[in-house]
């Protein structure tokens, strides 16, 4: 009968959004290893963030909002998925020139959308896999790829800012290809005569930081990961290549502003390299990684006008998060480890990007929907996950019986009509996590206990033993409680095997 009133009031809701709005448009602005300590919003006071304060202001803030993972690509499998990653092998941290991680059989998030009659569009960083195979003709048409998972028009760069190829790709092509300059990838061994970061560190304008890999083939100055040949004129300079993502989304705002759209604008700041703007730079007094913040809430910002110059606010709805918690050195010696200034990316919480610990997957959430949503801050505890069931239900487009297993429909507390969101979520770190209310359970992992003193320096969440937290009196994980409450550790145990093992 429980579950049976809980189905009924979430179909109510669904109901009534879905007739004060006609399919409102959806933007999903995604930030790349954005700290949960980044923002204003969030409690920094060495950064000043105006654009997403104000969108926190108009909307609902998050404070226990997850990704399901502390590292990029597992993150972007999930919420297209609606499946944990870690379910499905070779969902890690993908080079450039992997193939297509995401089925193009099963629903996924912008396959919602499309289904209930929207024009869907990604702009910026993919990191999801493209061809059917490692090997590709860059200098052709690369499919699958994101126009085959749901989204009808694609304007993207294959993986992250520091993996070679350094190219756009809008639909199935690459932007500006010359036949005359081929373009060719290779992430095993050098190819062509291209000065790299390791042969030639006198050719970079940001030198890489030791053992990192970022010594490759040398792109406008900066080392890559991978070796990559051709493709003069289709090579993007870091500076320039966010303002193009923003104007691409902008575009696509402006030519479906008519009919129901859903955007996924999938920034790259502040990941290295963090090459910002010349407007931006030294603007932060944090070193480019805070420069790049500033562009970051700057892109927002310019989003948010635009939507309000349209005169399409009050029926859009605004998401932005961050695909995993904070890293300093990921590679380049850019000032964020040396002019932190006393900020402090990750605010009272352990760990970052890579780790086990909240750090690396509890984000910012903001959710903003004028004149629908009424502002306010929100526990609940909600996963970028459940984007799909939440979606699904509130267009009325049932999800395919297999698919999106691991997605719950959390629209009360998207929405904020309920304080109370999952009763469980399961992490990814190098450990996994489980959270059950005010308690989490990190599982035994031998792994190292920091990602190394001389590459990241974070703590992994990592140890032999288990882990036990209660986050209500101890968001920062100090205390480990598994010797003092052994019958909790093996209640959350079976918990989460019993998820591992509940095949979806």
């Amino acid at each position: 009968m429980k579950y049976l009133l809980t189905a009924i009031c979430a179909l109510t809701v669904a109901i009534t959004y879905c007739q004060a709005q006609s399919k409102p448009n959806v933007i999903f602005i995604y930030a790349d290893d954005l700290g949960y300590g980044d923002l204003g919003c969030y409690g920094a006071t060495k950064l000043k963030t105006p654009n997403l304060d104000q969108l926190a202001r108009q909307g609902i803030r998050f404070t226990n909002a997850h990704s399901t993972s502390a590292t990029c690509t597992p993150s972007r499998y999930a919420i297209m998925t609606g499946q944990y990653p870690w379910r499905k092998q070779g969902t890690g941290i993908l080079p450039g020139d992997a193939a297509l991680i995401i089925p193009s059989d099963k629903t996924t998030l912008p396959g919602v959308f499309k289904k209930a009659g929207y024009s869907t569009g990604i702009v910026g960083k993919w990191h999801l896999g493209l061809g059917e195979k490692t090997e590709k003709n860059w200098n052709g048409e690369i499919r699958p790829g994101p126009n085959e998972t749901g989204f009808d028009y694609s304007f993207i760069f294959p993986a992250t800012a520091d993996r070679v190829p350094t190219v756009f790709l809008e639909n199935h092509r690459v932007v500006a290809a010359d036949p005359a300059d081929p373009i060719a990838v290779d992430y095993a061994a050098k190819i062509g005569d291209e000065p790299t970061g390791k042969e030639n560190p006198d050719l970079l304008k940001m030198q890489a930081s030791p053992d990192h890999g970022h010594n490759n083939t040398i792109v406008n100055g900066v080392g890559r990961i991978g070796y990559m040949t051709g493709g003069k004129l289709a090579r993007w300079t870091d500076e320039e290549m966010p303002l193009t993502f923003l104007e691409k989304s902008k575009q696509f705002i402006t030519e479906n502003k008519g009919r129901a759209f859903f955007l996924y604008y999938s920034l790259t700041e502040p990941h290295v390299p963090r090459v910002p703007s010349t407007i931006f730079k030294g603007k932060s007094g944090l070193g480019l990684r805070g420069d790049a913040i500033l562009q970051l809430d700057w892109s927002v910002g310019e989003i948010m006008k635009h939507v309000q110059a349209l005169g399409i606010e009050k029926n859009t709805i605004i998401i932005f998060s961050s695909d995993n918690g904070p890293v300093l050195d990921d590679g380049y010696q850019d000032g964020a480890v040396t002019q932190l200034n006393g900020h402090t990316p990750a605010g009272p919480l352990r760990g970052g990007k890579y780790s086990a610990f909240e750090a690396g997957t509890r984000v910012p959430f903001i959710i903003s929907w004028p004149g629908t949503v009424q502002p306010k801050t929100s526990t609940a505890l909600v996963c970028q996950i459940d984007f799909i069931a939440s979606f699904s239900a509130l267009l009325n487009q049932p999800v395919t019986p297999g698919d999106a297993g691991d997605s719950q429909n959390q629209l009360n507390a998207f929405f904020g009509r309920s304080g109370s969101g999952r009763n469980e979520l399961v992490t990814q770190g190098g450990a996994l996590g489980f959270i059950r209310g005010d308690w989490k359970y990190i599982s035994p992992n031998s792994g190292p206990a920091n990602t190394g003193i001389n590459l990241t320096n974070i703590e992994t969440g990592n140890l032999p033993t288990p882990q036990l937290y209660n986050l209500r009196e101890d968001i920062g994980e100090k205390n480990n409680l598994a010797d003092k409450y052994p019958e909790k550790v093996k209640e959350m145990e079976t918990l989460l095997k019993k998820t591992q093992q509940n095949s979806r």
